[in-house]
């Protein structure tokens, strides 16, 4: 048996037991003067996707490259965050293969800023799990259902899995379903273009055509 034919099986065995997409979303780099950092990947004209100070008393800085799917953090200690479209689901996988996961967690008057158990409004970007590698580097899971507007740019549209993008259309589907209800029951010939308008106002974080 040759290694090329070794590693296929391998990669194939992995596609196939996979069932989380988890996607290496931002780097947590630590700095020593916020503003200062923050000054310095504004003057290479990476884009300010946030500025504000979390419930804990943190504050919360993101710079993404120009065309980059992946951002910055500007913080204290490195990290490396993970987003997941069901952090229950993720966890769960991350324990069937003998990782230490932490609770599910969310942002509240606890310890270090947080509250045992999933956001009570189950919001986009509020729900989180970690978990370390035997070397220490600490993991953040992060549970994202729905964009922030202007996270994304609305010139580049990404699916990362045949599964991310077979869900995107069937959410494009069903919601061009009623777009022709409203419209008299007529078949829309330019589906193919409302299709396309909603799949890149989704990851935008824009309005939904209706």
């Amino acid at each position: 048996m040759t290694d090329n034919h070794v590693h296929s099986e391998t990669a194939t065995e992995t596609a196939e037991s996979r069932t989380v997409d988890m996607k290496l979303e931002v780097a947590v780099i630590p700095v020593s003067d916020v503003d200062r950092a923050k000054r310095f990947y504004g003057g290479l004209c990476w884009r300010l996707d946030a500025d504000f100070v979390r419930s804990d008393g943190s504050r919360a800085v993101q710079f993404t490259p120009p065309g980059s799917p992946g951002s910055i953090h500007l913080g204290t200690t490195s990290a490396l965050l993970l987003i997941v479209s069901d952090i229950e689901a993720a966890r769960a996988e991350l324990l069937g293969r003998g990782v230490e996961v932490s609770d599910v967690f969310h942002p509240g008057a606890g310890p270090n800023g947080r509250l045992t158990g999933l956001d009570p409004e189950r919001r986009s970007y509020a729900s989180f799990a970690s978990f370390s590698d035997p070397d220490g580097n600490g993991w953040l899971l992060q549970e994202v259902t729905a964009r922030l507007p202007g996270r994304v740019d609305t010139d580049v549209t990404m699916f990362n899995s045949s599964t991310e993008l077979a869900a995107a259309l069937r959410r494009a589907g069903a919601a061009h379903g009623e777009h022709e209800k409203r419209t008299g029951g007529q078949r829309d010939e330019n589906w193919p273009d409302w299709y396309a308008a909603y799949l890149v106002a989704e990851q935008a974080g824009e309005a939904l055509p209706s």
